[in-house]
């Protein structure tokens, strides 16, 4: 008995290979030097920039003691945290990022922020504020290692 396997083969197309016109995999090495030309430039106001992003966290934490942990001020206080943990590698403090992503993992969930214990938020804000004031960039130096330790335990400790 013979059995006969009928067997057609359909090439699949790369329509993103087609619509980027086939430079997929193409960095142009001009255009990153000029990037990072210009990331360059503007680093002198980076201390600025992080000062005035820390106020505005600041100023959010306020906004909860004054109105309480509200829905809205508990927003405002991510969204101003959420920018940090963002900007701080950029602006040459990765262990600001890591504060700010362990105070957004804390009052990530919109139900669960409300009653997010005050004296952890402000421990993470009081942490990044004392790193911008001690220029404390990494987790090498030994202060900021034992400070992110901690907080990211407590945090873990809760998500738990």
């Amino acid at each position: 008995m013979s059995q006969q396997n009928s067997v057609q083969v359909i090439p699949a197309s790369n329509a993103l290979r087609e619509k980027v016109g086939g430079r997929f995999n193409a960095i142009d090495p001009a255009a990153i030097a000029k990037a990072e030309a210009a990331l360059q430039s503007l680093s002198s106001n980076f201390a600025q920039w992080l000062n005035d992003e820390v106020v505005k966290l600041d100023g959010a934490r306020l906004r909860v003691k004054t109105e309480g942990q509200t829905a809205e001020a508990m927003e405002f206080l991510y969204l101003r945290c959420h920018d940090l943990k963002g900007l701080g590698t950029t602006y040459g403090f990765p262990l600001i990022s890591r504060f700010s992503s362990s105070l957004c993992k804390l009052i990530d969930d919109k139900q669960k922020r409300v009653n997010a214990p005050i004296n952890l938020i402000d421990a993470h804000i009081d942490a990044i504020k004392a790193a911008v004031r001690n220029e404390i960039k990494t987790d090498e130096h030994p202060v900021g290692r034992a400070l992110i330790a901690e907080l990211e335990k407590t945090v873990a400790d809760l998500s738990a």
